[in-house]
């Protein structure tokens, strides 16, 4: 019998607090090679203008909650064997893969490749998109944490291309026992993640790809690479585009990836591009 594979097209900006990654998230599922996986449109609110209120110390929280029910609701209603999830900011991973781990008895393998750990709270900066990680593993936001049936286990998540870790993700690193990797290491060799995929008996895997692991450098649609207001890329990542597929092909060799997400998409020049069309008189008659 042929597995069931679902797309799911999440434009959520909330949890970033940036409109434009509802942009970036469309078009991404536009980008993506045309098969006959159907591609299902989670309802997200769109910005209307009036600044996200913090809620608990995570601003939109009653709209990202709205959203994750609605994406549990639509993976429930399909119940299918694999799900790739164009996002979007990084919490939109959280329905997917809660549900993806509960799917496969709990023993879902996740390879986390992201600049950040996505695993804890940062002080300053109360964006739910910190968050989904922690919140897959029973830590995170409470709130969120408690629509995560089935736990993920900490020694089936492996942390890729994270360069600077903070005091606080080393110590739920530690405390947890996550596998980590940086970029340099990875870009050298492969040996350490295609171990923990086999030590820790990985049967079913999935990947999340938070798009600014890329050197910002090289590929500029990104968060870090906004022209108008340059970031300090030491927050960025730094694997380049090549680097990044040969990891997710070798990946795909060694376990039966079953969950691919990709978010984070800030296409700066179409984004500006879509402004100045908006604004041109002949094209608004």
């Amino acid at each position: 019998m042929a597995k069931q594979t679902i797309r799911l097209l999440m434009p959520q900006w909330q949890g970033g607090n940036n409109p434009n990654y509802s942009f970036g998230a469309e078009l991404l599922a536009w980008l993506a090679p045309d098969n006959d996986q159907p591609l299902i449109h989670v309802p997200v609110q769109a910005y209307d203008g009036v600044p996200l209120e913090n809620e608990d110390g995570i601003y939109g929280r009653k709209q990202l909650l709205q959203q994750l029910e609605a994406a549990q609701h639509i993976i429930n209603a399909h119940k299918p064997d694999r799900i790739v999830m164009f996002g979007g900011d990084c919490l939109v991973e959280q329905a997917p893969f809660a549900y993806l781990n509960e799917r496969y008895g709990g023993e879902l393998g996740l390879v986390w490749i992201d600049a950040h750990s996505d695993l804890v709270r940062i002080v300053g900066y109360d964006n739910g998109h910190t968050l989904p990680l922690g919140n897959l593993l029973g830590e995170g936001d409470e709130e969120f944490a408690m629509h995560v049936k089935v736990p993920l286990k900490p020694e089936n998540v492996f942390i890729a291309g994270f360069d600077i870790p903070t005091e606080q993700d080393t110590e739920i690193i530690q405390r947890l026992g996550i596998q980590a990797a940086g970029t340099k290491e990875l870009m050298n060799s492969t040996a350490s993640i295609k171990d923990w995929i086999k030590q820790s008996n990985i049967k079913h895997l999935a990947i999340h790809l938070d798009l600014d692991v890329l050197d910002p450098k090289a590929f500029r649609s990104l968060l870090f690479a906004n022209p108008e207001a340059p970031y300090d890329f030491s927050a960025a990542g730094t694997m380049p585009i090549s680097g990044l597929l040969h990891l997710i092909k070798e990946l795909s060799e060694e376990a039966d990836v079953v969950g691919l997400g990709i978010t984070e998409h800030m296409p700066w020049d179409a984004i500006n591009l879509k402004s100045l069309l908006g604004e041109i008189p002949l094209l608004n008659i």
